[in-house]
């Protein structure tokens, strides 16, 4: 048997003889090479919870369901007996769930509606952009190259034994950035018939090449004959260069659509994926996502609207503010002009063109090293963590760890109780309009992690909640204040329990961060601590979020009642000591001194 290790970068699954196979994509820790590592054994399965036990195991034999466990399995904080049912192809879920859930004897379905890829990740406990052991053969990739037009430095690897996550990354990820310029005479430009006229390239490693069919004194510019060629020595690059990532900006919704259907046009097999595939597009949230398998592409103009408010998102603006320069700009209705000018204007076009790419790769090397961190905690792939939404990793999250605890994971919620829930709101953090006039001797007074610290204290949980006290000594619960929702004091609630380990957690990391010497080390811990302290912070909203699986809104209401409490509670104290609070936001005060600062 050999043993390989992988950074593991994508992960899909394909369908052979009606059997799924999971595709792992990475690159060899040791020597680079491109592997992509298959694992035939692994099946999809979802749970039902029964009325009546023996009914149901008949019923679901009846409908030819023979593959049947009983789990114990946690429920929302009780114990109960679950029928495993395991299916032999992804496809089956939707086929069978609703024949399933209509028989008299089940009560409901449970996780029939995590993606197959992403429960393989969960269940096997491995983490993208992490290094993976493998244990398995490499196969004789002549068999399957022509069939998956694979590039001759790939490694077709059948796995043999679960992979195992060795929890170690590499610090350091090769990054290619890419733009494109086109031709736009007739205002907004048409793939259909506007030419793509540059295309840039930068690599974090300092590679830098302007495609183009016209020619420059400038010597970062490669001149082709026609755009078909351009196209195809811009795939070329790609695979010559091998990046651990894709980055582009706005190239979700521009440049790789504008590029796929160029290709399209002039019938180019544009096969940048590893395994030999070409640009495709999936949904994420209400947009498409650009897809080169194998390779992580990220959109950054998504990280850059998740991570930073400003006036404008323009890619000259993000610049700016990053690094307080300013990047060469063309105004984007007069770049067909300045291809025409053939003169000093074009070599101002590959200047602006080059540097598009060369700035996207400065932000790029900015801003992915905290998405990476975010992947590594919850344990999804880079290019789904980039277009997530806070609360959506936060669900994530509370996925893997709802598998390691053993809990069974609630359903989303169904179109009316999402209607129900989205007329019912909660109270905010207390706020003190500031007062009028200049102070001196200002103090300012803040929480540490209010809500993350107050879930933790009071036990805030949908598992611990009481909605029935008989049965229970005063002693045994907390009340919140105004609402007086209960909660039990133990044992210790699911989500409590999650983010005091994402406290404690962060609190070690910042304490290695703060004794590590090396500085591209330290930089990796600061983006993990930041990761970690996004997600806790984020636990609170995610309990009064409409579509989330732990929705409580009674949990979320007890939160913002105790954070008020204990803000107007420290701004009274604080009176005690000669401050007088002349501003206050949901978790801090400012206070100026009327003591005498010589006492």
């Amino acid at each position: 048997m050999e043993t390989k290790t992988i950074v593991l970068n994508d992960i899909d699954y394909v369908s052979r003889d009606n059997k799924p196979i999971v595709r792992l994509f990475g690159v060899d820790s040791e020597t680079n090479e491109n592997i992509i590592a298959f694992d035939t054994t692994f099946k999809p399965y979802l749970y039902v919870l029964p009325r009546n036990m023996d009914e149901c195991l008949v019923e679901l034999r009846e409908l030819d369901l023979d593959d049947l466990e009983i789990e114990i399995k946690i429920d929302i904080g009780i114990e109960r007996e679950f029928i495993k049912i395991t299916l032999n192809h992804p496809q089956d879920v939707p086929k069978y769930r609703d024949d399933i859930r209509d028989l008299p004897s089940v009560k409901q379905i449970r996780e029939y509606d995590i993606p197959f890829y992403r429960r393989y990740l969960i269940d096997k406990q491995i983490t993208p952009t992490n290094i993976i052991k493998l244990q398995g053969k490499t196969l004789d990739a002549n068999i399957y190259r022509e069939e998956l037009k694979v590039d001759d430095n790939v490694i077709l690897f059948k796995l043999l034994e679960d992979p195992y996550d060795t929890h170690e990354v590499i610090n350091e990820n090769k990054l290619l950035s890419f733009d494109i310029e086109v031709y736009n005479a007739e205002g907004m430009p048409d793939a259909e018939k506007d030419p793509i006229i540059m295309m840039s390239l930068c690599g974090s490693n300092g590679f830098k090449k302007v495609l183009s069919t016209k020619k420059s004194n400038r010597d970062f510019v490669e001149t082709l004959p026609t755009e078909e060629d351009m196209i195809k020595r811009f795939g070329e690059i790609i695979k010559e260069e091998n990046p651990d990532m894709l980055v582009g900006y706005n190239s979700d919704n521009f440049d790789l659509p504008y590029i796929k259907k160029r290709a399209d046009k002039l019938k180019i097999n544009l096969n940048l994926g590893i395994d030999g595939s070409g640009i495709k597009f999936m949904k994420r949230g209400f947009a498409n996502a650009g897809v080169i398998r194998g390779r992580i592409h990220v959109d950054l103009y998504l990280l850059v609207r998740r991570n930073m408010s400003l006036d404008r998102y323009t890619l000259e603006r993000v610049y700016e503010e990053l690094f307080d320069q300013e990047k060469i700009d063309v105004p984007g209705n007069q770049i067909y002009k300045y291809w025409d000018s053939n003169d000093e204007k074009l070599e101002e076009l590959f200047d602006y063109s080059m540097d598009d790419a060369v700035t996207t790769t400065a932000i790029g090397d900015k801003l992915t090293p905290l998405a990476i961190a975010q992947a590594r905690l919850v344990g999804q792939p880079l290019f789904d963590i980039a277009r997530m939404t806070t609360g959506q990793m936060v669900e994530w999250y509370l996925i893997l760890k709802a598998y390691e605890k053993n809990n069974i994971i609630p359903n989303k919620p169904s179109g009316n109780e999402y209607s129900q829930r989205r007329n019912k709101g909660v109270m905010g953090g207390y706020v003190k309009d500031p007062e009028k006039g200049l102070f001196e001797h200002i103090a300012y007074l803040d929480f540490k992690s209010l809500y993350p610290s107050i879930i933790i204290a009071q036990n805030i949980s949908p598992d611990t909640i009481i909605e029935d006290v008989s049965g229970f000594n005063e002693s045994e619960y907390y009340v919140s204040p105004e609402d007086g929702f209960k909660f039990r004091k133990e044992p210790k609630g699911f989500i409590p329990s999650i983010i005091g380990y994402i406290l404690d957690e962060r609190q070690r990391i910042k304490k290695l961060m703060k004794e590590e010497t090396v500085p591209e080390q330290k930089r990796a811990y600061d983006f993990e601590q930041q990761g970690l302290k996004r997600l806790a912070n984020s636990m609170f909203g995610a309990y009064g979020y409409s579509r989330f699986r732990w929705y409580k809104i009674e949990c979320a209401a007890a939160i913002t009642a105790w954070g008020r409490e204990y803000i107007k509670s420290a701004m009274k104290k604080s009176e005690e000591y000669g401050f007088k609070p002349i501003y206050a936001d949901t978790d801090g005060f400012y206070a100026t001194y009327l003591g005498d600062l010589d006492e």
